[in-house]
């Protein structure tokens, strides 16, 4: 109460009577047909109020699930990648004994070897690019779950010099390929031959098939044991490590003490650096959906702005009743204050409200609305995730309720200062 009486300078035993006008007025309901204009006036409160609701819901709702799109796809990419990633040009030697230092470093929990190249895929008359990935299947168990997301055949099937290859789900319909089936795998590596550089060339047995969820990964990854890799590229060794750490957000900072420690010729990079033009997008994407959706809000604020001025003509008869008995211009303005603060409060609980109800069911929702229009809104051919996923943040939440709880108490500053400028003498005149 002190906070107002210091504010607008009326007296703290004022205060009472005037929230309990602005109070009033807000819920004015129509009586008889004398008093129509006080039915339409609670009317416009109302459009006012679900203005201001809907605008916190809808930004609640679309951050919410921007958040949720950002965590499902970083995950099912980390459910592929590594942590962090130390890379060398020439292959590794002596891994092993590189695994055991990297180890030993802080939040380090598993260290794999992974031996990487681009590849061509030929089977008939179908030919297609990937990313070859040499791995060892009883390492790679501790730096993803790459072994989980065997859909068809394991992982442990991928024995040095049987020659097996594991494909994601997307790209073994491409190719036409089923368990056990046989297909070519040409790598960029060439022999030099009398007919010029010959690219190498191997058959490989199909003894598994991979659904990570991520279309990405799913319709570009092929898997293979790295020393049938190292043997195809004719490489010594690893060329580099997979690295898993107890918790993601330690992988920049791991990366760069490692970079310190590592000989030159190895270098060190973390997930966010290996996908940083992707989640830079998502950042301003998300930031500039803030900005966009609280325009909403900001028109919802003028239309509370009209409201309290139609209110203020409405009842200037009644200002003028309240001055001749005494009342100050401070409580006038105090009076408005309170309506419009009362319209501006309710309408941003009620949104916080129907948008944590909205975002925590969405995975409900959205299917229900694809069914009835029969429409897809995410197709896996294009976005990395089928199904729309929410992730509610409280610090968003808090945010956008005070975003609105802000506009809407500058929105009634104006209304109550021309409340208090009515003249009691004018208004009264023609009553």
């Amino acid at each position: 109460m002190s906070i107002f009486s210091s504010i607008f300078k009326i007296p703290t035993f004022q205060i009472p009577i005037a929230v309990e006008i602005g109070i009033r007025y807000v819920r004015a309901k129509r009586k008889s047909m004398g008093e129509k204009r006080n039915g339409f006036l609670s009317f416009i409160s109302g459009i006012s109020m679900a203005g201001i609701a809907l605008g916190v819901a809808a930004l609640i709702v679309v951050l919410s699930v921007m958040n949720g799109f950002q965590k499902e796809v970083r995950d099912k990419m980390l459910a592929v990648l590594s942590h962090v990633e130390i890379r060398s040009q020439d292959g590794i030697e002596h891994w092993e004994d590189l695994s055991q230092f990297v180890l030993k470093q802080p939040h380090v929990i598993g260290v794999a070897p992974l031996l990487q190249s681009q590849g061509l895929l030929v089977r008939g008359d179908i030919m297609r690019g990937v990313g070859l990935r040499g791995i060892s299947p009883q390492d790679e168990v501790n730096v993803s779950d790459l072994p989980k997301q065997f859909s068809r055949g394991s992982i442990q099937a991928l024995e040095p010099g049987q020659f097996g290859i594991a494909l994601g789900s997307q790209l073994a319909e491409t190719m036409a390929v089923q368990m056990g089936d046989k297909i070519s795998v040409l790598v960029p590596q060439g022999d030099l031959t009398p007919a010029g550089v010959m690219p190498r060339m191997r058959t490989f047995t199909i003894i598994g098939i991979i659904d990570s969820g991520h279309y990405e990964f799913d319709s570009t990854l092929a898997l293979i044991h790295w020393k049938d890799a190292a043997a195809l590229v004719r490489a010594q060794g690893p060329t580099g490590l997979r690295v898993k750490l107890d918790h993601m957000d330690e992988a920049p900072n791991t990366s760069f003490q490692l970079n310190g420690v590592l000989p030159p010729n190895l270098f060190a990079s973390d997930w966010s650096m290996q996908n940083r033009n992707w989640f830079a997008a998502v950042k301003t994407e998300k930031r500039m959906m803030f900005i966009i959706l609280a325009l909403i809000i900001a028109v919802a604020a003028f239309n509370l702005v009209s409201t309290l001025v139609m209110t203020v003509t409405d009842k200037q008869a009644d200002i003028a009743i309240l001055r001749t008995m005494g009342a100050s211009k401070q409580m006038i303005q105090q009076i408005f204050f309170v309506q419009g603060l009362a319209i501006g409060i309710l309408g941003s609980l009620f949104g916080v409200l129907l948008g944590l109800l909205i975002a925590a069911n969405i995975d409900v929702i959205v299917p229900a609305i694809e069914a009835i229009f029969r429409v897809q809104f995410l197709p896996k051919d294009i976005y990395f995730i089928s199904e729309l996923p929410s992730d509610i943040h409280r610090e968003d939440v808090i945010r956008v309720g005070s975003m609105a709880f802000v506009l809407s108490l500058l929105a009634t500053l104006y209304p109550s200062w021309q409340a208090a400028k009515v003249k009691p003498a004018e208004a009264l005149r023609y009553e």
